[in-house]
């Protein structure tokens, strides 16, 4: 199992439909952590999971996003409303509440994963405005014999293996 995950598009259309084209045959689904800016029934975010972020004005995107991938349960939200720039404490405790395995997020345009008890937080970056980074990322996570596994990637498919971080769930 795969997933496509990207934030941060900040308006970029030809971007976001690019990373859906360029691993459509090898994921199962795509999600985008808000701030894209475009509406949300826009053409190129269609086929994404997405959620609302605090540059994102069109009120039919959610907060919060649930969904279940091979028994994984996954939660996405931008982060704005939980303070991620500081702290991922509020976004645990919503993890923990809605019983999240791997937590998707965006706002700091930080690319980053972290494990925190025994859960998995993505944070794919921005692919138009990132921070701490030369490049705009995305990155893809893989879950098999239950071991989860995000790795990033520069836009043009380098793959930056610093990033990468495992976990595995009993």
């Amino acid at each position: 199992m795969k997933l496509l995950i990207t934030s941060d598009s900040h308006g970029l259309t030809s971007e976001v439909a690019l990373l859906k084209q360029r691993h459509e045959e090898e994921v199962i689904g795509s999600i985008h952590c808000g701030d894209s800016e475009l509406p949300f029934d826009a053409p190129e975010m269609e086929g994404y999971y997405r959620v609302a972020g605090n540059c994102d004005f069109d009120r039919a995107y959610p907060e919060v996003e649930q969904l279940t991938v091979d028994d994984l349960p996954i939660l996405i939200t931008h982060g704005h409303l939980y303070g991620v720039k500081s702290s991922l404490r509020s976004l645990e405790q919503l993890a923990m509440e809605k019983d999240a395995k791997i937590v998707c997020y965006g706002h700091s345009h930080v690319a980053r994963a972290d494990v925190i008890n025994s859960r998995l937080y993505i944070n794919p970056g921005s692919i138009r405005l990132p921070k701490q980074s030369p490049h705009p990322t995305y990155c893809m996570l893989s879950y098999e014999d239950k071991i989860a596994t995000v790795r990033f990637y520069t836009m043009d498919g380098k793959e930056v293996q610093e990033l990468e971080k495992s976990v595995t769930f009993s």
